[in-house]
């Protein structure tokens, strides 16, 4: 399986953009492009919808496995794999575990997740990107940062925003939240 930053890689060097074009066109510091193209690690879920839109492909180009025309189906019997993406310039990682839900679907406009939210003690970076995200909480408590505006979410609330604005979502209190999210991006 080809990963993340392999996928970065080859379409950079398809369409003849340096790091530092990559870095202008998605709005990144050539730091943080340059630590993406290093590492084998997944970048931030906003780094991604950045580099994605720079390159003129759809996010879900670079977590895709295999891609079917017709319908995707998930049991909750089948495990699937979750990916972890890291902060924006530090090396440590998230303290969210995504589990795509349709990482074979063709051409697809949105990202829908299964999110695995651990508690933190550190507060952690906000991140904004072009786009809109809804959020729907399974178990435990969320907490979604916005703009100036928090919002504590419970099992069965749900929130629907813009992610142009800074936002940060975390697990409220000391145990693991698991939300449904859909991320759109436009490509």
């Amino acid at each position: 399986m080809i990963t993340v930053t392999e996928k970065i890689k080859i379409l950079c060097a398809g369409k003849n953009i340096s790091a530092e074009d990559l870095a202008a066109g998605a709005g990144l510091k050539v730091e943080q492009v340059s630590r993406i193209l290093e590492d084998e690690r997944i970048p931030s879920l906003a780094s991604i919808i950045k580099i994605a839109r720079a390159l003129g492909v759809r996010p879900g180009t670079f977590l895709d496995d295999s891609e079917e025309l017709g319908p995707v189906v998930n049991r909750h019997t089948d495990s699937s794999p979750t990916v972890t993406f890291t902060s924006h310039l530090t090396d440590d990682h998230s303290h969210m575990d995504f589990m795509s839900l349709a990482a074979r679907k063709a051409g697809r406009n949105m990202e829908p997740f299964i999110i695995d939210i651990r508690p933190v003690t550190e507060s952690g970076s906000f991140s904004s990107h072009e786009g809109e995200e809804f959020l729907f909480v399974l178990e435990g408590t969320v907490i979604v940062s916005y703009g100036k505006e928090r919002y504590e979410l419970h099992k069965g609330d749900s929130i629907y925003y813009d992610s142009i604005v800074s936002h940060l979502v975390t697990a409220g209190g000391d145990s693991t939240a698991k939300i449904l999210g859909i991320v759109y991006s436009p490509a």
